[in-house]
């Protein structure tokens, strides 16, 4: 996609999230889009800042930190780290992000509260649910949320905000709804589990599902494609 086509496919992504918010007959402001922008250079960055988006997701690490320096007078974006996180690289996240949505095993997580920078509030945390049960997928399984969910609210440089999946692809609106209609019902339990902590995310819904992701309760989709064009790869 060129500089040019965005402000036009950015226009299109949020009249989708609004139409499927109209037809889930959920409040206009009920949830946020995320623009995933993997791959795709600053300059586009800064141009979807300038067209009002403020919350960008990368999957990358040391390309997101290359764009944060890159677009450092931009001080209002708010940074999301949405991809896979090993044990060594628990700093830079809870030193230069906002949120991260990958959250699947106590160690990271203990990890990211000692790291996280006093001057800076709780690290934003979405744990990650292997929903659909894929041999091949990161993520705990949901018999297992709420144990985790219970320790990772114990740790003070973190704050648990809810959960986040990305379930098998499905073909038909119904199919899709299915595993995002658990990751709700896992959700509602958790708030009932662990009452005064603030779950109020469910990270998911992409460019291939956000209608069944709105259905299901999604707070945050978190579209990439639909709104940067396909993923660059070279």
């Amino acid at each position: 996609m060129t500089d040019n086509a965005l402000p036009a496919s950015l226009a299109r992504a949020r009249e989708r999230l609004e139409r499927a918010l109209i037809d889930a007959d959920r409040p206009a402001d009920d949830a946020a889009l995320l623009a995933v922008s993997k791959t795709k250079p600053a300059s586009m960055i800064r141009q979807a800042s300038a067209l009002g988006q403020r919350e960008f997701g990368e999957n990358y690490l040391q390309e997101a930190l290359d764009k944060q320096a890159e677009l450092a007078d931009l001080d209002d974006l708010v940074w999301h780290f949405i991809g896979p996180l090993q044990s060594n690289k628990t700093r830079a996240v809870a030193e230069h992000f906002a949120w991260l949505h990958t959250v699947d095993r106590l160690k990271i997580a203990k990890r990211l509260s000692e790291q996280r920078p006093a001057h800076l509030a709780p690290l934003n945390v979405c744990l990650q649910v292997n929903i659909s049960r894929e041999p091949s997928k990161s993520g705990v399984m949901p018999e297992d949320v709420e144990a985790l969910a219970r320790e990772v609210t114990a740790l003070p440089g973190l704050k648990l905000r809810g959960l986040m999946a990305i379930p098998a692809p499905a073909e038909s609106l119904a199919a899709q709804r299915q595993p995002l209609a658990e990751m709700r019902k896992l959700l509602s339990a958790l708030q009932k589990a662990l009452p005064d902590a603030p779950l109020d995310t469910l990270s998911m819904g992409m460019s291939d599902d956000l209608e069944a992701a709105v259905l299901e309760g999604a707070t945050l989709v978190r579209l990439g494609t639909a709104v940067f064009g396909a993923r660059d790869t070279t």
